[in-house]
């Protein structure tokens, strides 16, 4: 990296795969999930062993932010060679995480620059990928910001969930209870709205109502837009979100399109499902 490049970084809950985030040069600080007393940084547990531990453990796990100094050390790392920093996380609304990033950025002045998504997972990680390119084709902090926030206004993320049963538990959905009441055992999507909040998109007896549902929720989304990059995130589905890539391929002209595992943190708030992001083409 050259002494005037911007260095991104981000959080774990954006569910950036190693190879993509390396291919990018995209620093990713993790979150950490515990089961109990044993604490495993976000991604040290394959997703097969991360459920199959839960579903042992009396209690749901909990998740912890990155602390401050976490930020700090890879800001201070990559400001060796960088000239300046954009740090792009999850939305405010659903995790502490930016208030240790924003804590951490303040030793090192206007060399860091600290950005809510407003979103989280590929919501997120379709924002970062957007700034690393702008990085590296040598844009400077104003305008990869810039960047950033059109990404933002375009995009969309709507999540299935197999069961309500840790968002509930976790008291993650806020607003969205009052919709829901007390049907657990039905397919719920959910969406993330302007504030970085979950919202109800819908309710539907079994998998293909869901789909469906979630399939009519990105064609909203995409408006007049025939063509854009999108990304398929599961959790214990990876079937299914090889079907709804397929769907989306039949529907859409694809700039790119990533298929991608949810992590531990994610995955501790939302149980078993499915995720589509969507970034419609200008």
């Amino acid at each position: 990296m050259s002494a005037s490049a911007v260095a991104i970084v981000t959080d774990s809950t954006a569910d950036i795969a190693a190879e993509i985030a390396a291919e990018n040069e995209i620093t990713v600080v993790p979150l950490a999930v515990s089961f109990g007393a044993d604490t495993f940084v976000d991604g040290d547990l394959t997703q097969e062993q991360f459920f199959a531990r839960m579903a042992i453990e009396p209690r749901l796990p909990t998740t912890s932010q990155p602390p401050p100094g976490a930020f700090e050390e890879a800001y201070a790392r990559l400001l060796e060679t960088a000239s300046s920093v954009v740090s792009i996380h999850i939305s405010n609304r659903l995790s502490g995480t930016i208030e240790s990033a924003r804590q951490a950025a303040e030793r090192f002045g206007d060399r860091v620059t600290v950005i809510d998504s407003l979103n989280l997972s590929w919501g997120l990680a379709l924002q970062v990928v957007e700034a690393a390119r702008a990085a590296r084709a040598g844009s400077d902090v104003a305008a990869i910001a810039a960047r950033v926030a059109d990404a933002r206004k375009r995009l969309g993320l709507i999540v299935g969930l197999d069961s309500l049963d840790n968002l509930a538990r976790g008291g993650r959905i806020g607003r969205v209870s009052a919709f829901l009441g007390s049907v657990l055992d039905i397919k719920v999507t959910l969406c993330v709205d302007e504030q970085g909040e979950f919202q109800p998109v819908g309710r539907d007896r079994g998998e293909r109502a869901a789909i469906n549902r979630t399939l009519a929720w990105v064609e909203r989304h995409m408006g007049a837009a025939r063509r854009g990059s999108f990304a398929v995130g599961h959790a214990m589905g990876l079937e299914r979100a090889r079907g709804l890539a397929d769907a989306l391929r039949e529907r859409y002209e694809v700039d790119e399109l990533v298929i991608y595992e949810a992590g531990s943190v994610i995955c501790a708030h939302t149980g078993s499902g499915w995720g589509v992001a969507v970034l419609p083409a200008t």
